[in-house]
């Protein structure tokens, strides 16, 4: 392997002549003496050249140096007398100046040019607090005695209908993407009573909005014995914590650049029934709008201190057929969304357990579902659990006005490539 120092570590080695590799960010030629800025993934490092040759931006370069002190310089040193070596040259200039402190162009432009646009430090860093929250999702129900699992995204059935899923030619036979793992992992609690999944599902819904995606990556968790689905929500408020956490810990220089303001998160977090939410709202609709979610999240912040509000009780009508309905009241559910900063982030519930009541929750025609309702034959427990959507999480947190600002490469209803 080659040695070389990341440029983050430069001050470390002062005196001392290292090897730094990265990407020339910037070029600056003055009367006698020419500047280098290299770019690798730990930030920024200035080399101070007599040579008036400079390799052109975006090359891939290593560079031989003596680590000097100088105040002007990112980190507070640069390398002097240096040796540069170019690994590899770009076919022709970026689209738009990567080292501007913003990138000037608009967002589909952006996403045209995503593979070389992601590298501006800017816009990498919603992806940089995307993956500080899935270190700390993880981290959070591992020391809770969950155990991930790998579930598959071609699938026999749709999960809750078949309206909104893409059909596939499977071998000459009809399958699906997966809409959700959720079958898989209500199966898996079976196996290891608490589950959880990182992964891709797919909706065909023909949104065109600044919060939806046709791929996303969902945080899936699925815990048995449970009381109900204020169990479900405890984790999920631990869940909150650990990802909160992870990104201050895990991405702090990602959270300054975008102006991140990260949320407290109460001990407990707020919850309000469905009925109470309407008549709180002055609406009478069988699920929230858009605009509900954004007065319910004031509602909480004025009353509460909250960005967070858990609304609990949804219509059974409006949740899926796996839905366990609240005993006191059956036309109600047991399930619940958490809403964050004006926008539903967090869909779950306790689910049904015994198959008989799959039997009657699907009107006897169970044929579809015999995969999936084989667990239930031979004895699940009481069990629920929830799903996160990574992308419109990282949006909300960072402020986001489009959740493709927080997605690498976007499948939309418009988009297929890069």
């Amino acid at each position: 392997m080659i040695s070389r120092v990341l440029s983050a570590a430069l001050a470390e080695h002062a005196g001392q002549r290292v090897t730094i590799a990265g990407w020339v960010h910037r070029r600056r030629h003055l009367k006698s003496v020419s500047f280098l800025v290299v770019r690798d993934r730990s930030g920024l490092a200035q080399v101070v050249s007599a040579s008036g040759e400079l390799p052109a931006e975006e090359s891939v370069v290593r560079v031989t140096g003596t680590v000097t002190p100088a105040g002007q310089a990112p980190g507070g040193v640069e390398l002097t007398g240096p040796e540069i070596e170019v690994l590899a040259e770009p076919d022709k200039a970026p689209p738009f100046d990567l080292y501007r402190p913003v990138v000037a162009a608009s967002l589909p432009t952006i996403l045209d040019h995503a593979p070389v646009a992601l590298r501006h430090p800017l816009l990498r860093a919603p992806l940089e607090i995307s993956a500080a929250s899935v270190a700390g999702f993880r981290e959070t129900l591992d020391g809770l005695g969950f155990t991930e699992i790998h579930t598959p995204k071609i699938v026999a059935s749709a999960t809750e209908s078949g309206a909104n899923v893409f059909g596939i030619d499977y071998f000459g036979r009809r399958a699906y993407l997966a809409q959700s793992p959720q079958f898989y992992k209500q199966t898996m609690v079976g196996v290891f009573e608490r589950v959880y999944e990182v992964g891709p599902v797919f909706r065909a819904e023909p949104h065109d909005t600044v919060r939806h995606l046709a791929q996303y990556t969902s945080l899936d968790a699925e815990l048995g014995f449970v009381a109900d689905h204020r169990d479900v929500m405890a984790v999920l408020r631990e869940v909150v914590a650990g990802m909160v956490e992870s990104v201050r810990r895990r991405a702090g220089a990602a959270v300054e650049a975008t102006g991140t303001v990260l949320p407290a998160v109460p001990d407990e977090i707020p919850a309000v029934h469905f009925t109470e939410a309407q008549r709180l709202t002055g609406e009478d609709e069988p699920d929230l709008s858009p605009a509900q979610e954004r007065w319910l999240s004031e509602w909480a912040r004025r009353e509460h201190g909250s960005e967070f509000l858990f609304v609990t009780g949804y219509p059974m009508s409006k949740r899926p057929f796996y839905t366990h309905p609240d005993p006191a009241r059956p036309g109600y559910s047991n399930g619940f969304d958490l809403l964050f900063r004006g926008l539903e982030l967090v869909t779950g519930g306790q689910r049904l357990h015994r198959y008989e009541d799959y039997v009657r929750a699907l009107d006897g025609d169970v044929e579809p579902y015999e995969g999936y309702l084989q667990a239930f034959r031979y004895g699940m427990p009481p069990h629920g659990g929830f799903a996160l959507g990574l992308e419109r999480w990282t949006a909300r947190l960072t402020g986001a006005a489009n959740i493709r600002q927080a997605t690498a490469f976007p499948r939309d209803l418009h988009r297929l490539s890069p």
